[in-house]
């Protein structure tokens, strides 16, 4: 039996509702608008009692508690965690496929099958090299043993450069000197006069037989089209391109990327920092874009430690694993500085960079110096910031003025007032854009490398930097970061940015997990 009323019935019921106290015509207006309201809500019901519609929705609650669940069980942070739920269940489907998409770390997974094949190798003599230098930054040696699968190595010699001229000819000369192997892992390899010097030299040391292997991220050189790669292809250097792919399924990897800049030569001789290769690091040839920025040469038992990174992010990638005394063989001293590599990424290293200056800044009893291009504080930096002024140690922060993303610097803006009103010494940089990520502690610890103070580069990307236990190198680190000031940021001065700027920067920040 039927549980809609009969046609006749609905019509006596629609009548009953029109007031006779009505003009005709208004009643009649009245009647047939009640008669259009009814027609909907019956094709409604007829609709939700279909068993398409109720198929589509034990389907849309389906979908929404199974997303719900996985997220409570692998989401740490409670932000993002109410963020994804909030989405897969306002919008079931299309919320359900952006989490399967975007919200799910597969690297992570991937990584961890790989990770037993791509250990280095326990033939080399590394465990009597480790140290841990007496003074007050003992715990930082310490935690960093327990998070990092690198040991603080002594017996090396580091020399900084703190411009490409300086440091694109010593890695060239040390790449033509090459014998036995070179690794080389980049975020953006140019095809221009730079980028064709080191195509060059890596292909003649191809021909001289040297094991070569190079690696560049699958955005950052280029997505649609990579000349640097193709070109290294062409000239036979073995070379693959980091998490790229056109097919919609390998998108969730489009945020992951490889931001480590990596050389080494032979298995003794190291280079990392944050200097890509490209023209635009060659300041004198004032470029359109001129780039300041730093890397650092890291001859010893530590370039092992660079190399097993990039052997990592190779097997990750290509699946080849590389062993053997070609890229690991036994170290040598050649200097008496300890120094290790923290890499972090979402694989499983995440957040390890991160906790290294959360602890370094703790331990400070005098001064801390920081300089990125990036800084976006996540609430627990900003604290440990604020905290060791209030415990009377001076903090110093150079950021450029602008950088070369806008939105990043208006988030930025937002997260400086309260910094610089506890009283963090915020100062803007010198042009021009200067890209270094370097940190110094009390004069006697240094960390230098790839890593922006920015969620995607402390959670998201992959990202490797040395800790450096020397106080000659540290100063070196700390004059060219004093040398970089030129205007200090005050209250007086964010007290005068317009309504506009403020509501500006404030909208960015709400972006500032994806810039």
């Amino acid at each position: 039996m039927s549980m809609l009323p009969t046609p006749a019935d609905q019509e006596r019921m629609l009548a009953a509702l029109v007031p006779d106290s009505l003009p005709p015509h208004l009643q009649k207006r009245l009647l047939g608008a009640l008669r259009k309201v009814d027609g909907a809500l019956v094709a409604r019901f007829k609709r939700a009692t279909s068993p398409l519609h109720i198929t589509l929705e034990v389907a849309r609650l389906g979908c929404a508690v199974g997303a719900t669940f996985h997220i409570l069980l692998t989401k740490r942070n409670t932000a993002a965690a109410m963020g994804w739920i909030g989405a897969c269940w306002m919008r079931p489907f299309s919320g359900t496929l952006l989490y399967l998409t975007f919200g799910i770390n597969r690297v992570q997974r991937k990584a961890q099958r790989l990770m037993n094949r791509c250990a280095l190798p326990a033939s080399v003599p590394l465990q009597s090299l480790a140290c841990n230098p007496p003074g007050p930054l003992q715990p930082l040696v310490r935690m960093l043993d327990l998070i990092t699968d690198n040991k603080l190595l002594r017996g090396n010699s580091v020399q900084p450069y703190f411009s490409g001229e300086a440091a694109y000819p010593a890695m060239l000369e040390a790449i033509n000197s090459a014998k036995t192997s070179i690794v080389l892992g980049v975020y953006i390899f140019a095809d221009d006069k730079v980028g064709k010097q080191f195509i060059k030299a890596l292909a003649a040391a191809v021909r001289r037989g040297v094991a070569v292997r190079v690696l560049v991220d699958g955005i950052g050189s280029g997505y649609f089209r990579s000349p640097a790669y193709d070109a290294l292809r062409k000239a036979g250097v073995p070379a693959a391109r980091f998490m790229h792919s056109f097919w919609p399924w390998q998108m969730t990897f489009i945020n992951l990327r490889l931001h480590r800049k990596i050389l080494v030569v032979d298995g003794r001789v190291g280079f990392t920092g944050g200097m890509n290769i490209t023209v635009h690091n060659l300041v004198h040839l004032k470029q359109p874009y001129p780039i300041a920025d730093t890397a650092f040469r890291i001859e010893g038992p530590t370039a092992l430690q660079l190399t097993d990174t990039f052997a990592r992010d190779w097997a990750f990638t290509t699946g080849e694993v590389l062993d053997g005394p070609t890229f690991f063989p036994n170290p040598e001293t050649p200097g008496t500085i300890p120094t290790r590599i923290v890499a972090s990424g979402p694989d499983r290293d995440m957040e390890r960079i991160e906790y290294t200056m959360l602890q370094a800044v703790i331990l400070a009893k005098k001064h801390v110096c920081f300089m990125t291009p990036y800084f976006i504080p996540d609430s627990r930096l900003a604290t440990e910031l604020g905290l060791a002024v209030l415990r009377g140690v001076q903090v110093d922060l150079i950021v450029p003025h602008p950088s070369n993303h806008p939105f990043v610097d208006h988030a930025r803006d937002f997260y400086l007032r309260p910094l610089v009103k506890v009283g963090v010494n915020i100062w803007y940089g010198t042009q021009p854009f200067n890209h270094s990520k370097l940190m110094t502690v009390d004069g006697e610890w240094a960390l230098v490398g790839s890593a922006n103070m920015d969620p995607r580069s402390l959670r998201l990307n992959f990202e490797a930097d040395a800790a450096i236990h020397d106080q000659a190198v540290t100063r070196k680190v700390l004059d060219y970061m004093l040398a970089q000031r030129e205007e200090q940021l005050t209250m007086a001065m964010i007290r005068r940015w317009p309504l506009w700027k403020r509501l500006r920067n404030s909208i960015c920040r709400l972006l500032s997990p994806y810039l």
